[in-house]
């Protein structure tokens, strides 16, 4: 009996085609809520004044390539808004791609932007002067790794209400 020589199976760190197919067919505008709600969370407060006189009013896309999604937001001046799919012939200024697997290698700090980008898994299109000064002002700024033990404490409904509208926790 010849085996194969190599595995059929599905990649593991990649979501599995007919998944991607069904998220596909989902509304992207709630995806987008939920990830300019992560990045008010953990970006908004740190973003430097320079930075964000760039991003003004600049559209801005987040696509999954293996989930087929695409989450499309904007710096408002204060904070990160979603704004519905842009219908072609629209484009978003600058848009990051990458499988979900890999922008969570990203959010946990565990996989360099740069190493992704030249590996070919992280791709940028659009306004590539934007999307590099974006890159570096993320790089600049200490992130909390993602850590699924500080979730209960820091993503409690009291302290997301005061980091999203100020005040206390």
């Amino acid at each position: 009996m010849n085996l194969p020589s190599h595995s059929t199976r599905p990649d593991p760190l990649r979501i599995p085609a007919p998944v991607g197919a069904v998220l596909s067919r989902l509304p992207a505008y709630p995806g987008s809520v939920l990830l300019v709600t992560a990045l008010n969370l953990a970006l908004a407060h740190h973003l430097p004044d320079d930075v964000g006189q760039l991003l003004q009013h600049k559209k801005m896309r987040v696509h999954v390539r293996d989930a087929r999604v695409g989450f499309d937001f904007a710096w408002t001046g204060r904070r990160f808004a979603p704004h519905a799919p842009l219908a072609a012939p629209a484009t978003a200024d600058v848009t990051l791609s990458a499988t979900a697997h890999d922008f969570l290698l990203l959010a946990q700090r565990r996989q360099d932007p740069d190493t992704l980008f030249f590996s070919r898994r992280l791709s940028m299109e659009g306004d590539t002067e934007l999307g590099l000064v974006v890159k570096n002002a993320l790089d600049a700024i200490e992130l909390p790794v993602l850590d699924p033990r500080e979730w209960a404490r820091t993503l409690s409904p009291r302290a997301v209400r005061a980091r999203l509208f100020g005040g206390r926790p």
